[in-house]
């Protein structure tokens, strides 16, 4: 996973161990120009947000933990003061930071006096996974509420199933708004429904409830299936641009600039894909993607069943394809000045993006005029103003740990705070270095304490990144939809590779033996190729 990490960010990444995040000391404006109107999403409708609080502050909750986000780092002489041991869970100054896994299970479930903290409930979802399958939780919780309100009894008292049954649902509503995508597994739907009819039977209040919710997951589940189709078909649709170049004539061949000449609208176009792509990331996906065998669990399938992380790994690729798309539309130009006023507008399309704070698209830029097949162009480049790529690349530029993006990300994480329009809200990280510090974060502490215990502190730091990220993916795209650019970016031909080389020793020949090699190589495997 490190070495895919490594390709992916394209530079040298910190030590196994090292912290993952940097602290920054400025908070820079990011510039940002009027506001347009919403418009639908490019797949239609998009899955529906996690409601608001469903008045949970209202019930009972857990103790606060007002330290633990305050701090990127841990104590490491955090377990040697005496501290309260209760019920199998271990807390220090107040706040919950391990216990064994039974314990944690049964902290989740609610009592007619009792409902867990929020953050909590996040937090405990989020990571148990790396223990538990889903739906064996989702069993033992059922379980647990179940005996405990002696929910099987046909004399069970009915004003005490009236208490309980309202947090029980609110748990369960959480838990399908959240984590919808658990759902996908039909034992999870068969441990639900088992537990909302003992709850709503005899009762039309708690019935229509147990309805709503029922209906919402539905439609969440039923609009995934429909964007992965989306997906699906896009991709069935594209084709390497060589195949395209011998079978139709370079005359009657598009281009981006053809297509789209202003770089503010391509940006804009660039944060719609972004964003609807992020919004079906599901936060599960982020743990999912680095699963391991939990070295006390005796199953020998060790996950693999639910090791998913599909739309992570799709958000991943269309970096990739913008990428490539960027490196072939400059390559692909007959003419030198042509070539580089594609450059200069994939420049200024790259800083619009960092107007906006969709600094993937930005990184994807970037790495697409960095790959070899362009930088090579150097009679190309010399008819190129490269001052505003000089200051973007400074930008993104991945010394010190990103200091400089980091730096940015959170000055457009304030503005978004404080935003008062859709546009300002817009935060689109770099994608694979948000994966990166989650991995290492992920590998850089135990899951695990010396006495089996559940390192709790470890997954409040991960739910927290994680939480800042659903935070970005809610936020609605303000920008009027192009379908014919969107279109265009989505399923355009690119190069491959060695496609890309040919282009660029095409445009200008090679330089050295080994280019001629190559050049020669290329022309022989891929002209010739039926």
């Amino acid at each position: 996973m490190a070495k895919f990490l490594a390709e992916l960010l394209g530079c040298t990444l910190p030590e196994k161990g090292a912290s993952p995040m940097f602290e920054c000391r400025s908070q820079p404006h990011i510039g940002l120009r009027h506001v347009t109107k919403q418009r639908p999403t490019i797949f239609g409708t998009l899955i529906e947000k996690p409601l608001g609080d469903h008045n949970a502050d209202k019930m009972p909750q857990t103790s606060p933990f007002p330290a633990m986000y305050g701090s990127n780092v841990y104590n490491k002489n955090l377990y040697k003061a005496k501290e309260e041991d209760y019920e199998g869970l271990y807390y220090h100054e107040n706040n919950l930071v391990s216990g064994s896994l039974e314990a944690l299970i049964e902290h989740l479930v609610p009592t007619v006096a009792y409902y867990p903290d929020r953050t909590y409930i996040f937090t405990f979802l989020l990571s148990s996974r790396l223990f538990i399958h889903p739906y064996e939780l989702m069993s033992k919780v059922c379980h647990l509420c179940v005996d405990q309100q002696r929910l099987t009894d046909p004399q069970a008292d009915k004003a005490r199933v009236r208490k309980i049954a309202p947090k029980i649902l609110q748990l369960l509503t959480e838990w399908t708004e959240t984590f919808p995508y658990d759902f996908r597994d039909e034992r999870m739907m068969k441990s639900l429904k088992e537990l909302t009819h003992r709850l709503s039977t005899g009762d039309e209040l708690y019935r229509k409830a147990v309805q709503q919710m029922t209906q919402t997951l539905i439609r969440k589940l039923t609009t995934l299936s429909q964007y992965e189709e989306a997906l699906a078909k896009i991709n069935s649709s594209v084709t390497d641009r060589l195949t395209v170049l011998k079978t139709k004539p370079q005359s009657i061949q598009r281009d981006i600039l053809t297509i789209c000449s202003d770089p503010f609208t391509l940006a804009q176009q660039l944060t719609h894909i972004e964003l609807e792509r992020l919004s079906y990331i599901g936060p599960e996906e982020f743990i999912q993607a680095f699963v391991q065998k939990d070295p006390l669990d005796n199953d020998k399938r060790c996950f693999s069943d639910h090791k998913k992380a599909s739309n992570l790994e799709a958000y991943v690729e269309w970096f990739n394809r913008l990428s490539y798309l960027v490196a072939t539309e400059i390559c692909m130009p007959v003419k030198k000045k042509h070539r580089a006023r594609v450059i200069e507008f994939f420049i200024d399309v790259a800083r619009e993006c960092f107007n906006i704070g969709n600094f993937n698209s930005l990184m994807a830029i970037i790495t697409g005029m960095n790959m070899s097949p362009v930088s090579r162009l150097k009679k190309t480049w010399g008819k190129v103003k490269t001052a505003k790529f000089d200051i973007l690349e400074h930008q993104m530029d991945p010394s010190s740990n990103f200091y400089n993006y980091r730096t940015a990300l959170r000055g457009a994480t304030q503005r978004s705070i404080t935003a008062h329009s859709s546009r300002e809200k817009i935060v689109i990280p770099f994608f694979s270095l948000l994966i990166k510090d989650i991995y290492f974060l992920n590998e850089g502490c135990a899951n695990r304490l010396p006495n089996g215990h559940v390192n709790l502190e470890k997954f409040w730091e991960l739910a927290k990144q994680v939480m800042e990220f659903m935070t970005w993916k809610k936020v609605e795209c303000p920008f009027d939809r192009d379908r014919k650019i969107l279109q265009y970016l989505l399923t355009a031909p690119v190069f491959s590779e060695d496609a890309l080389y040919l282009a660029s020793y095409e445009s200008e020949g090679p330089e050295n033996n080994m280019e001629k090699d190559r050049w020669k190589s290329l022309r022989s495997s891929l002209l010739n190729r039926t």
